[in-house]
């Protein structure tokens, strides 16, 4: 960025605002190269007012949660990063019809686990699952026979041009992997979301909890990877296809196709982003070759390419 836009930003934010920061470590990859800026907020207050700085001026800025699910260039991310680390989370336990308000830095994991501390259903599938509810809720993320779409009642969002606003679930427009908002990338951030959830047997919830972990642990690989790499096509799983392609253990670099689940790319010796590029390019194309089904990736690409 220009040193003057770097002084404004300095003027706004003081030291909270770093400057050159490398993202892998903000990645569940573990791969790309640094932000121009990153600023971590500590609330959906000061992310709505970091974003609302950010546009008054015509600053770019790219926003981070649990850093799944996405692939971070190795050029690097220009303008700022905002690092959403906006986490408050509210049970109404006393109404008829149990909720949970979270900030959309919050873990899907830390929500799943709070609610079955309180003998709250509903969230079983998402315990475990990387990244930030905000994520979470902008491509309707999913495990285990349920997604946010089923849990979801409300979002609040920052409109750039319309402000602070609650949308009803059906305004997010939900299918498999998407929403409105992914389809057609406004400028809208969101900040929170209201949770549905209902009453139920604690050591039952646990017991669903731990099913879905060791489901988790026994077919999806360890290691620094960004989740499942394409959604599932209609009547098929990405992953068979990829298996019957011939690519499992394929490797690129660093980079590595599981040999446990085709569907995940793993991150096996510090590879760069260029890599676990080339070895997704290369399964499409395959998969295309051979089958004729074209796999629409579920990451999302960040930064310069």
């Amino acid at each position: 960025m220009e040193p003057a836009v770097v002084a404004s930003l300095r003027e706004l934010f003081g030291e909270r605002l770093k400057e050159n920061v490398p993202l892998a470590g903000y990645t569940s990859a573990r791969t790309g190269g640094s932000a121009d800026a990153l600023l971590a907020v500590r609330s959906a207050d000061e992310l709505a007012q970091a974003v609302q700085a950010l546009w008054a001026r015509n600053i770019p800025f790219t926003l981070l949660g649990g850093g799944s699910n996405v692939l971070v260039s190795d050029r690097g991310v220009r303008g700022v990063v905002l690092l959403n680390r906006a986490r408050t989370i509210r049970f109404d336990t006393k109404s008829e019809h149990p909720t949970v308000h979270a900030e959309s830095g919050t873990t899907l994991n830390d929500i799943a686990q709070r609610a079955a501390r309180l003998g709250l259903s509903g969230f079983e599938w998402a315990a475990s699952v990387p990244g930030s509810l905000g994520g979470a809720v902008y491509g309707n993320a999913g495990a285990f026979g349920g997604d946010l779409a089923g849990n979801v009642i409300s979002v609040e969002v920052l409109q750039r041009q319309h402000g602070r606003q609650s949308w009803p679930v059906e305004k997010m427009e939900y299918g498999y992997r998407t929403s409105s908002l992914k389809r057609e990338r406004a400028p809208i951030v969101i900040l929170a979301a209201t949770l549905k959830l209902s009453r139920g047997d604690p050591e039952a919830i646990r017991a669903r909890m731990a099913e879905n972990n060791e489901r988790r642990r026994s077919t999806q690989p360890p290691g620094a990877s960004m989740g499942s790499m394409f959604k599932n096509p209609p009547g098929d799983k990405a992953g068979r296809l990829i298996e019957a392609a011939g690519l499992k253990g394929t490797r690129i670099g660093g980079a590595e196709i599981s040999s446990l689940h085709a569907n995940f790319f793993l991150n096996t010796d510090q590879t760069r982003a260029a890599d676990m590029k080339a070895l997704l390019d290369l399964a499409q194309k395959t998969v295309f070759e051979k089958f004729g089904v074209m796999l629409e990736p579920e990451i999302e690409l960040v930064g310069e390419w």
